[in-house]
């Protein structure tokens, strides 16, 4: 039967608005989350939110678990009660690059992920490249059982330098190169091209500031 997320990418009138509407709301996500020119790290969960909204406009709210217990530090979201965690990473060409595994500025506990690790929730990638064409990926558990397996976690996963700023461990550009291209995951492929419209991040607000 598969998991309810593969039917985002079984729908092909919400496949062509996927295609259309994402490269708008994540040009708005930058736009909000940028200053003086320099997007904020915020701008990740922006992204994310505009993802798990269109998990619950496709499945319902009664569907998507967003209030989960901090030990589940893999998990963003639930949907039908299956695990999912979402990532987004923007590249210069069309080629998919390396994507954040965990956040940490401990060196030790970066070592443990690595070799303790087992996938355990099914991932929705997004490969954002503006001017040229990415994607939207679903990455279920068994693909990247598969891919790990054959690289080995020494491939599979890329630790921080030693001496530099620690800042987690990424699944590295070799695995999701193979985790994109295995037989297991789905793909939308999307041209992302900016809006032209103009978009004034502080509207919505002064807009709400107005009402009585």
């Amino acid at each position: 039967m598969g998991r309810t997320v593969e039917k985002l990418f079984d729908d092909s009138e919400l496949v062509e608005k996927i295609k259309r509407r994402l490269p708008h709301l994540f040009h708005y996500a930058e736009r909000d989350s940028s200053r003086a020119g320099k997007i904020g790290m915020e701008v990740g969960s922006l992204r994310e939110r505009i993802l798990v909204a269109l998990l619950v406009h496709r499945f319902g709210p009664e569907n998507v678990e967003t209030e989960l217990p901090i030990t589940e530090h893999e998990v963003d979201v639930k949907v039908s009660g299956e695990p999912l965690s979402i990532k987004t990473l923007t590249t210069s060409s069309n080629r998919i690059g390396a994507v954040k595994a965990i956040w940490t500025v401990d060196a030790e506990r970066a070592r443990k992920f690595v070799r303790e690790f087992e996938p355990s929730c099914d991932y929705l990638v997004v490969q954002i490249t503006w001017g040229k064409q990415g994607g939207l990926y679903y990455i279920p558990v068994e693909a990247q059982r598969g891919v790990i397996q054959h690289l080995s976690s020494e491939r599979y996963f890329k630790l921080p330098k030693p001496g530099t700023n620690p800042r987690g461990v990424e699944i590295s550009r070799e695995a999701m190169r193979a985790l994109v291209e295995h037989g297991l995951t789905k793909k939308i492929e999307i041209e992302w091209r900016r809006p032209t419209d103009k978009y004034d991040p502080y509207e919505r607000w002064v807009e709400n500031w107005r009402i009585d």
